[in-house]
């Protein structure tokens, strides 16, 4: 069994040696910065975990993992686009280094990319894992809309949320384990118990960044902290604090919710005593575990030996305790 340090080398190496294009250099280089800025490469490392449970080979779906990363890179230049976010894990992001246009276009590129190397070097295979990512990318922007909807209204309620992020955060997660489950010819079972542990790991994985997007340090979470709140987002913890605040609280929370100009550093720090009074963290931090205890339920029902199971119960431990 592979540890996910040694996954990630891998995964980093592959891409670093990726040749994404040359010409034009307003087209690639953007795609080559993108890329080039790191992160932890959760949705490739799942993958090939997931096909690690069963074949040794792991190397064979590089190109597969580097698909779905270049799409996951293609979505966060197009969300720091619509959210005009300045930074990305601590450098300038692509449409403020370079213009709007260019995350535009570079992003349209990095989409066709993953598709093509999401194909491989082709294999019987193709049909179930491109009908699998080409409704997973669907279902990305789906939950980016409903997203950007939720911006403007008041009365979204819990269960709207915990599908949109099913839809923009958990679906990716999940298709990276099953077409990794996929590539390997696990039995169909197994592959939808997987699918199932990611759906509950990226819900529970995007609520925790709702959490550090308040509370962490931006010098380890790599972007300014507050940026869910000076964009309105209807996160969990704000949708709680809308239920939950008394009259008083309730009156000052849609004070800001409805400024049209502000001190951004005040509004933060307004909204985040608000929060800590309603103490909306600690609802947040139980439904966290919720989803982690439901994940791990999943998991366990892979038929596999329990010690090849490990390094995806590690990797979940690390995401639901992560600072960045």
């Amino acid at each position: 069994m592979f540890t996910d340090t040694q996954l990630l080398d891998k995964v980093n190496d592959y891409i670093s040696h990726l040749n994404y294009g040359k010409q034009p250099d307003g087209l690639y280089e953007p795609i080559q910065y993108a890329m080039s800025l790191g992160g932890k490469r959760i949705r490739p490392v799942l993958m090939m975990m997931a096909y690690n449970l069963y074949r040794d080979d792991v190397d064979s779906i590089l190109s597969q993992a580097a698909g779905i990363e270049t799409y996951h890179n293609y979505t966060l230049m197009h969300d720091d686009l619509m959210d005009n976010a300045e930074l990305r894990r601590g450098k300038p992001t692509v449409h403020k280094k370079w213009s709007s246009n260019t995350a535009v276009l570079s992003g349209d590129a990095m989409q066709v990319i993953a598709y093509r190397l999401m194909t491989g070097t082709g294999g019987r295979y193709v049909p179930a894992v491109m009908k699998l990512f080409t409704q997973t990318a669907m279902q990305v922007c789906e939950g980016q809309q409903y997203d950007m909807d939720f911006e403007t209204r008041m009365d979204v309620y819990e269960h709207e949320y915990l599908e949109m992020i099913r839809l923009k955060t958990s679906v990716l997660l999940a298709a990276s384990l099953k077409i990794g489950a996929l590539l390997a010819e696990a039995p169909d079972e197994d592959a939808q118990f997987l699918y199932d542990f990611g759906i509950n790991l990226g819900t529970a994985f995007q609520l925790r960044d709702d959490i550090l997007d308040v509370y962490g340090d931006p010098r380890v979470f790599g972007k300014k902290i507050g940026g869910d709140i000076l964009c309105n987002k209807k996160t969990y913890m704000l949708i709680q604090a809308l239920r939950r605040a008394n009259p008083d609280q309730l009156a000052e929370l849609k004070k800001w919710l409805s400024a049209e100009e502000f001190d951004p550093d005040e509004k933060i720090k307004a909204v985040t005593a608000l929060y800590d009074d309603i103490d909306v963290r600690s609802l947040c931090e139980d439904r966290i575990s919720h989803y982690t205890l439901l994940a791990e339920t999943n998991l366990n029902m892979v038929k596999v030996p329990e010690e090849k199971k490990l390094p995806l119960l590690d990797e979940m431990n690390k995401l639901m305790f992560r600072e960045a």
